[in-house]
């Protein structure tokens, strides 16, 4: 069956304007879809109709796969289906009347302030490694950025006369400040670290591993792992998880909705408005805890 995915890779950089991190997800997800067509005998793409769909999903959820992992794949779909209806590939997009909430949604995972304070102790910046580490543990708390972001960064992205990150992205360019501890930090970094390590006078990247090289994912996975394990946090700690508590702990304290949006530079508020319903949960659950006629 031909699933055109190279003309779907194309449309997702050319048109779509996507981020590297997004095609290699999308393709994947798509790829597991087609093996499945395969897998169930379905040959002609314009057959596929929304039960085939959910028996797709019910076969990822009894295979062992998360209901987050359901969601991205249905997000990944949307998109797929959208380019072969547009493209004259189908003529009804199996998609279309699926919603979005097919599975439960589960809430991101937030640190407490004190367990952020905890995680961003354990690297002292007294070594090379742990000097590195800490400035980007900050980094991320401080700005609330991606791991794709953080790895993807350059020196000239960074003021720290003044405390800010300027971010550079095909769909939005956003300044998001720096506050003072982590400007410390990296700024020791830069100085002392950095200039040792990065020899190679043409790498632009703010952060690289031990060798001068590209920091990867995998590479920042293992890092906060490393560090959660030594705080003692027992909860699910992932390189986004301080993006979350980022945006959690500003609302927490008062910021607005639209600017923890323009933050984290997303391109619609819904996607923001799950703060919101963590806040709302965390109030319920003391309210319900704590107040004397409601135990």
């Amino acid at each position: 069956m031909n699933g055109f995915v190279n003309e779907f890779k194309n449309y997702l950089i050319n048109e779509k304007k996507s981020s590297a991190n997004t095609v290699e997800s999308y393709n994947r997800d798509i790829e597991k879809f087609l093996n499945y067509c395969n897998l169930t005998n379905l040959k002609i793409i314009s057959n596929i109709n929304p039960d085939f769909i959910k028996k797709y999903s019910s076969y990822m959820l009894n295979s062992g796969q998360s209901e987050a992992s359901v969601a991205r794949t249905y997000a990944s779909l949307r998109c797929y289906f959208k380019f072969l209806n547009n493209i004259g590939v189908i003529e009804n997009n199996p998609m279309k009347n699926i919603s979005s909430n097919h599975t439960t949604k589960k809430l991101p995972e937030i640190l407490t302030n004190k367990e952020v304070l905890k995680l961003l102790n354990q690297p002292d910046g007294n070594d090379f490694k742990s000097c590195r580490d800490k400035a980007m543990l900050e980094l991320l708390y401080a700005t609330g950025i991606k791991v794709s972001e953080l790895i993807s960064l350059k020196v000239s992205d960074i003021n720290l006369n003044i405390g800010l990150l300027h971010m550079h992205s095909p769909k939005n360019e956003r300044i998001i400040p720096i506050y003072p501890e982590a400007v410390k930090c990296i700024s020791k970094y830069i100085n002392n670290v950095r200039s040792v390590m990065v020899t190679n006078a043409d790498v632009e990247f703010l952060f690289t591993n031990m060798n001068g090289q590209p920091m990867t994912r995998q590479g920042f996975w293992k890092i906060i792992k490393q560090y959660a394990a030594l705080a003692k946090i027992k909860k699910d700690i992932t390189p986004h998880t301080l993006r979350h508590s980022f945006a959690a702990h500003l609302l927490e304290n008062g910021a607005q909705l639209t600017d923890i949006k323009e933050m984290l530079g997303h391109a619609d508020i819904s996607s923001t408005q799950v703060y919101a319903q963590i806040m709302k949960n965390k109030y319920v659950s003391a309210y319900k805890k704590f107040h004397p006629m409601a135990r």
